[in-house]
Formats: C-alpha cells, structure tokens, sequence
C-alpha cells in the first residue's frame, strides 16, 4: 500500500516539477497543463510523501529513494521559510537543486511508471 502511494507521488510530483519540459513535448493539446493546475493544491502533500514514504520504504531501491526526497524537498521549497530552525539550509539546498529541477521531475515520472509494473 505504501508502495503504491508512493508510485503516485512520483507520478504527480514529476509532472510538477518537470511541467515546463513537458509542456514543450505536449505542443498545442496543454494536456500536462491541465494536469498540474488540477494537481497543484496538493503540492505540499505530494512533496510530503515523496519526502517520508521513500524513509519508511528505504530498503526497496536506495537510489529511486534518493531521487525522490530530492524531488520533494523541491516541492517544499515554499514550505521552508516557516521553519525557522532549519530554513537557511532547507533554503541553500533547494537552490542548489533548482536548475535539476526539470530532470528530477522527469526521472520521477519514469521511475513511477516503473514502479507500476
């Protein structure tokens, strides 16, 4: 169950994270577009998950669990300035991660498809 909670995290966080390549990919249909805006109030729940479910699953695929803290601390980039005590480094990480974001977004989507099968 939580493997497949966190296929779906994937899946919806690399659409959030990689919406501006995809978008280049979709051509006139906007159909990631559509996708995002219906996906972005939950952004702070998709960044979450994709920060806590890889902790508790840490066995199965070090690396896809990597990838996919890194991409959830990108989606909490906002969240960040509320956290007083750890702020300066959650903020100097997310911006080191900033210009990947596109491909941890897209190695996202590819990683959760896997995950379905």
């Amino acid at each position: 169950m939580i493997g497949l909670l966190l296929t779906i995290a994937k899946i919806s966080g690399g659409i959030l994270l990689g919406l501006a390549t995809l978008d280049k990919w979709d051509g006139e249909s906007n159909v990631f577009n559509k996708i995002a805006g219906k996906l972005t109030p939950f952004q702070t729940v998709i960044g979450g998950a994709l920060v806590v479910l890889p902790i508790l699953m840490i066995r199965s695929g070090l690396l896809y669990n990597i990838i996919s803290i890194l991409g959830g601390i990108l989606l909490l980039t906002h969240v960040f300035s509320k956290v007083p005590a750890l702020e300066s480094s959650l903020i100097k990480l997310s911006d080191k991660l900033a210009p990947f974001k596109a491909i941890i977004g897209i190695v996202l989507i590819v990683i959760g498809v896997l995950g379905l099968f």
